[in-house]
């Protein structure tokens, strides 16, 4: 089904071109156990950091009191908030700012790395103990008292702002951080007063706990005579963490340098406003010896940020015909006791819920509330998924509220491929896509036509089968400025530099086909350098499935100034005119002649010293800065079955389909490994994973005894292909797809079980549907 040639009747340079399904590169030392995480890193002498935590999700913090800890064994320090301000630590900015529906800036809180005034969330983290071993970290940290006088709590983003809800700040009323809003609200309500129909549906997409393979861990160190603070760590782009850790401690950039090797996962939430490693930090520069903190499970499922918690009802107008009209999406997002991350709840919802659809008009209205729990970031996708599973929703019940037929509801209403570049209502110009024939192609490839014959079969099993399509787009890409560095190594090597960072994409297979493909170097021969924020002179690091777009375009931009210089160097070396040197091939040839010299081999003379007039580069090296490109619109349809047992509630997908269009595939292998990763992920949101709050903020679902998380055989094999449109926003062509996964699932499994349970009169269950609550759901259909 996807779109390369078997490598088998390839040549060695032919295996290894843009398109082709290269294997990961790092996956040998990976697989032999060899790769270096955070928490491989120790240093001579290393202190160890174990972190003191609220037990309570809100109460006034009266003392902390460390004096029997500090005399314990082992014990090298302690540190709360008033030590950390006490050496100049600033507080922790927001890193998204945005502004409310009247232009005034959102509520931003005083936030420092430890609880100060009150405590806000369980996990809350308000002191720090350094000892000489972890065990004995962990006994002074038992022995803290944290004296609070314990408050109510809220919890549920939906009550944060009722009059006599629990208030976290006072300089927040109502725990409205931000009321924002998008659209022009008058041409929106006439065209619901004018529809002759309006679907209406209240979701929730549930609160995620990140749950990354690899937990948050980190070694910092202090060279007081330089003044420069070390730290390893697991993130997700070097330079931007380096520039916010040295914000706060209020010193020059180069004054912090940030090293990441391998990161086992992240999906938006290992950032930098994270306390530990302010703590350990300042724990190194006070003591002079590094000191390290690794996080434990039960640990991260408090002390990382978690992911989506966003109460919407969602409004679609229509026309007698089906045509639609307008949407309308109002309700809450949960930010956490900590500022959060109000993109998806807000932005994301404007720039994604439109889809692949022509519909006019957009109005967003969503309250960004303060709540009683862990903090709420950016978790994979950040907004795109939920946005297309309330339009997707919308879509299948208006369908069966009008008795249109579902497949043809979509393809009236899709943008047609005439149309492009397309100006969608909510500002947004789509450059390309081809949404009906996509759509055709998906369904095509399901059997859509044989699902009867399934579905018998099903019920002749005693279960009740549905079908579900998530018709989705994303916007991605467009983020900021990325470096783009080419150096070439003594030893024959080169080494691209760029600050998007692989934290579990594989970004070293397809980074280098793109430099192959522009300069002819052995893919063999070509490195990747990211982790080092001292290489970088820019980097806007990983996320919104941007990195081939930013860091594809800058590696681009770079090779051409590789060749640019190389004609110069190539004229002097082979006593031609510029003007007469043409690159192919990997080669500086002289026009119309069979001499040549090879980029390699030019690179080997300059190491080895040849010399070169001042008015002729010194270097092929390039280390630029390039503007990322607008942004790209990958789409697709993905089809899902689902069987249903009525007597358990026990929900199986047991097919999936999908067929998308990343425009230019550069590796379709990684491409479908990131794409089966995101569905898996979106089955999980859809049918397991629940996170649970008592009345009084105690996390109750703290563990993998109480979280359930999607596994292999939750999952069918896929069946899938490429509709390739290339964008035309990039050189490239890229579309991205980091996160399209999750797109198309969350809509097509949901979609899918309501068709299923539409046998009990059913019309909508919320995410997760849980064996529990489809059975519950099943029950009183019958009992009415």
């Amino acid at each position: 089904m996807d779109d390369y040639i078997d490598p088998s009747v390839l040549g060695v340079d032919e295996k290894y071109a843009v398109g082709q399904p290269v294997p990961r590169t790092e996956d040998p030392l990976l697989l032999r156990g060899e790769g270096k995480y955070s928490d491989d890193i120790n240093l001579p002498g290393q202190a160890y950091c174990v972190m003191v935590r609220s037990p309570y999700a809100h109460g006034v913090l009266r003392r902390i009191d460390v004096t029997e800890a500090q005399t314990m064994p082992g014990v090298l320090g302690i540190y709360t908030a008033a030590e950390l301000e006490a050496a100049g630590l600033k507080p922790l900015a927001a890193r998204q700012v945005m502004k409310n529906r009247d232009g005034s800036p959102m509520l931003m809180p005083t936030r420092y790395a430890l609880a100060t005034d009150k405590v806000r969330y369980v996990g809350h983290p308000v002191a720090t103990v350094i000892a000489e071993s972890v065990a004995a970290a962990k006994d002074a940290a038992e022995a803290v008292i944290v004296d609070v006088d314990p408050l109510p709590a809220v919890t549920e983003p939906g009550l944060a702002d009722a009059p006599d809800a629990p208030q976290l700040y006072d300089d927040v009323p109502a725990n409205v951080g931000l009321d924002f809003h998008f659209g022009d609200s008058e041409k929106v309500a006439a065209a619901f007063a004018s529809a002759a129909h309006v679907t209406t549906l209240t979701m929730r997409s549930n609160r995620i706990v990140v749950n990354p393979m690899e937990p948050r861990a980190a070694v910092a160190q202090y060279d007081a005579a330089a003044q420069h603070f070390t730290l390893n760590v697991g993130c997700q782009g070097v330079f931007g963490f380096r520039n916010y850790i040295a914000n706060v401690f209020g010193v020059e950039h180069h004054q912090v340098r940030i090293l990441t090797d391998r990161v086992g996962g992240s999906f938006g939430m290992k950032q930098a406003d994270m306390a530990e490693y302010y703590c350990i930090l300042q724990a190194a520069r006070d003591l002079g010896r590094p000191v390290k903190w690794t996080d434990d499970r039960s640990g991260s499922f408090v002390s990382d940020s978690h992911g989506r918690d966003h109460h919407m009802t969602a409004e679609l107008a229509l026309d007698r015909d089906g045509t639609f009209l307008a949407i309308r999406v109002s309700g809450y997002g949960n930010l956490g006791a900590l500022y959060g991350s109000p993109g998806p709840a807000t932005g994301n919802v404007v720039r994604n819920t439109l889809g692949v659809y022509k519909t006019p008009l957009i109005e967003v209205n969503t309250k960004c509330v303060f709540s009683n729990t862990s903090p709420v970031g950016a978790y994979r996708g950040a907004g795109r998924p939920e946005a297309n599973y309330y339009m997707e929703r919308l879509v299948d019940m208006a369908a069966a509220e009008m008795g249109i037929d579902n497949i043809q509801l979509r393809r009236r209403n899709h943008i047609p491929t005439a149309a492009m570049p397309y100006k969608a209502g909510n500002g947004q110009t789509y450059d390309s896509g081809d949404f009906t024939a996509l759509l055709d192609k998906a369904l095509k490839l399901a059997d859509w036509d044989g699902y009867p014959a399934r579905q018998q079969e099903s019920r002749a099993r005693g279960k009740v089968r549905g079908r579900g399509i998530g018709d989705y787009l994303e916007l991605t890409g467009a983020a900021g400025r990325e470096m783009g560095g080419i150096r070439f190594e003594p030893n024959g090597d080169v080494t691209i530099i760029t600050g998007t960072l692989d934290y579990g994409q594989g970004h070293a297979a397809p980074f280098a086909q793109v430099l192959a493909m522009k300069l002819g170097v052995p893919f063999s021969r070509i490195r990747l350098l990211q982790g080092d924020s001292d290489e970088l002179i820019a980097g806007g690091g990983t996320g919104g499935s941007k990195s081939m777009i930013v860091s594809g375009n800058a590696i681009i931009g770079a090779s051409e100034k590789v060749v640019d210089a190389g004609k110069l160097i190539a004229a002097h070396v082979l006593e031609a005119a510029v003007a007469d040197i043409e690159f192919r091939g990997g080669r500086f040839v002289i026009a119309g002649t069979d001499r040549s010299v090879g980029l390699l081999d030019l690179a080997g003379q300059i190491h080895t010293g040849i010399e070169l007039p001042p008015d002729v580069p010194q270097t092929l090296d390039v280390a630029d800065i390039y503007d990322g490109p607008p942004s790209a619109f990958p789409n697709g349809c993905h089809i899902a079955e689902v069987e249903v047992d009525p007597d358990t509630g026990v929900v199986e997908v047991v097919k999936y389909t999908f067929v998308n269009d990343f425009g230019v595939v550069i590796n379709p292998l990684l491409v479908n490994g990131q794409a089966h990763g995101g569905i898996v992920q979106g089955i999980g949101q859809a049918l397991c994973e629940a996170t649970v709050y008592d009345d009084e903020g105690q996390l109750l679902s703290g563990s993998f005894m109480d979280y359930a998380m999607p596994r292999a055989t939750d999952a069918p094999l896929f069946v899938h292909d490429f509709h390739s449109v290339p964008a035309t926003t990039n050189p490239l062509g890229a579309k991205g797809c980091g996160e399209a996964g999750c797109a198309g699932a969350l809509p097509s499994v949901m979609n899918a079980l309501v068709d299923a349970l539409s046998e009990f009169g059913i019309k909508h269950i919320d995410m997760p549907a849980t064996p529990e609550r489809v059975w519950r759901a099943i029950q009183q259909a019958q009992t009415r």
